[in-house]
């Protein structure tokens, strides 16, 4: 039987027992799932002051194959929806490193040094995680901008998209 979508998750970075997604700033992968369709479930509340100055936000999770036996090939990701705020702008980057633990940064305002963001904007641009063995997982960053004077936005999300091949 193929790898199922339901085999592969998201996991927050932090920690073996991270379970704040504002902690979520690279280091060792954690035991908490991401869970799906949660506001605020990678992301923090963009506060007045944040939207009136502009706010650069950085995260990091990672991305596991949970199949007990197989192999996901050519794995990739891709953002499937982009946030529909015109003052929103969410871009990715696979990390550099192999498996867990990956760069740990100071703060959420402080870029990983060794990490390039794409939009990664549809299937068409996805970005390769490589191959993904049964329990492997793989890193990801992700950054959040707020432009200067932003307008309230109550439904700003963004959807993540994950696949691979299966034997």
């Amino acid at each position: 039987m193929p790898i199922s979508s339901s085999e592969l998750k998201l996991y927050l970075s932090g920690g073996a027992a991270n379970s704040d997604p504002n902690a979520a700033l690279g280091g060792a992968v954690s035991s908490v799932e991401i869970v799906d369709a949660t506001i605020h479930n990678l992301f923090d509340k963009v506060n007045a002051s944040e939207g009136d100055a502009g706010d650069t936000e950085y995260r990091a999770f990672y991305v596991k194959n949970t199949h007990g036996a197989l192999t996901l090939s050519n794995a990739y990701i891709y953002i499937e929806t982009n946030s529909p705020s015109p003052d929103s702008a969410i871009t990715i980057s696979v990390a550099t490193e192999t498996g867990s633990p990956i760069q740990t940064i100071a703060n959420e305002n402080t870029a990983p040094s060794t990490q390039t963001f794409v939009t990664a904007d549809g299937f068409a641009n996805q970005l390769s995680l490589g191959n993904l063995a049964a329990g492997a997982v793989k890193g990801v960053w992700i950054k959040r901008v707020i432009s200067a004077s932003a307008d309230a936005y109550s439904s700003d999300n963004v959807v993540i998209a994950i696949g691979g091949e299966t034997v």
